[in-house]
């Protein structure tokens, strides 16, 4: 494929009535985008995480970071993006 006319015929951006979508999943391939950042947290507080992250063998960010998942749906009621 190296003119535009070969590539062409792979451009039809239509798809056809006779997709089925019924078992389809929604999200299945969305990676969440990561961005790193800078927190301070009390000592007590980062050794909690650390100590529960190493008994559930993940990471301690990870598991922060599921914690305040946790705590922003019970807030606001709705889902957010699944880890």
């Amino acid at each position: 494929m190296k003119t535009i006319q070969e590539r062409e015929v792979f451009d039809d951006y239509e798809l056809p009535d006779e997709v089925d979508f019924s078992h389809a999943v929604r999200g299945r391939f969305y990676q969440p985008k990561k961005v790193s950042t800078t927190i301070r947290l009390d000592d007590d507080i980062l050794l909690f995480f650390k100590k529960r992250a190493k008994e559930e063998h993940v990471p301690y960010q990870a598991l922060i970071n599921q914690y305040l998942r946790n705590y922003v749906q019970h807030v606001v009621g709705s889902p957010t993006t699944a880890v």
